[in-house]
């Protein structure tokens, strides 16, 4: 029962990440494409020479868009949403029972989990000067790209050069979301075992959302980056030599 509950939540966490893939995973294929392209007329027989690409951080506007479209985007309501119908599916507490009123409880308790877990992740981010963001891999092959989207779960990226480090509120956001709830609305029996059971369905939920960004988004031209009124994340660009 536990795996199939993790299966679910993994394969619809992947698929409601087309939803935010625009505003979020950013390729540096992509923006190597926007390139000079007078390297058409080389010789055949040189080896072509691929732009450096620089990080730019994000800007203060960037997240806070970001901030706010994780929030109260429709990702956020779309996930809350499943997560409340696997709980109404299993009972989950009991307490809330069934019908509609058990579901909107669960459903605002699932928002609510995903509120304080985004919160905190944003804000401990803006403390360490991380940035939290999901940079797609610059690698290919299947098992690369995921294992990137697994490991960009818990690393975050510092400095003007972009770095990869290892992020506590990328960490500590999940957990946060679940005590919040067990011991803010959630029944008087639930305590702190719960709440890390419950954290780690939402850590689960981040790392499906990773590998749909990784897979599922497939460049500026594609229709889920047209879905997307704004293009609000700092994009790695490419560095041309004179």
């Amino acid at each position: 029962m536990t795996m199939r509950r993790i299966t679910l939540l993994l394969l619809a966490a992947a698929a409601v990440a087309a939803l935010r893939a625009p505003a979020k995973a950013q390729s540096l294929a992509d923006s190597a494409d926007s390139g000079d392209s007078s390297s058409a007329s080389a010789v055949v027989t040189a080896t072509p020479s691929l732009p450096d690409l620089i990080y730019t951080r994000p800007t203060r506007q960037t997240k806070l868009y970001n901030y706010v479209f994780d929030v109260v985007g429709p990702y956020p309501i779309v996930g809350a949403a499943f997560a409340a119908g696997i709980g109404q599916a299993y009972d989950t507490p009991p307490e809330w029972q069934q019908g509609a009123a058990g579901y909107s409880k669960r459903f605002g308790s699932d928002f609510g989990i995903a509120a304080v877990s985004t919160t905190t992740r944003y804000g401990l981010a803006q403390a360490f000067k991380e940035d939290t963001l999901y940079y797609r891999c610059e690698c290919k092959g299947l098992f690369r790209r995921l294992r990137h989207a697994v490991i960009s779960t818990l690393t975050a990226r510092r400095g003007d050069d972009g770095h990869s480090v290892f992020s506590f509120p990328a960490l500590i956001a999940p957990y946060a979301g679940s005590m919040t709830a067990v011991y803010a609305w959630y029944p008087g029996r639930y305590n702190g075992k719960d709440a890390l059971r419950m954290g780690n369905y939402t850590m689960l939920g981040y790392v499906g959302a990773n590998v749909g960004l990784e897979f599922i988004y497939s460049g500026p031209h594609s229709l889920l980056n047209r879905m997307h009124l704004s293009q609000s994340h700092g994009e790695l660009s490419a560095k041309t030599n004179p």
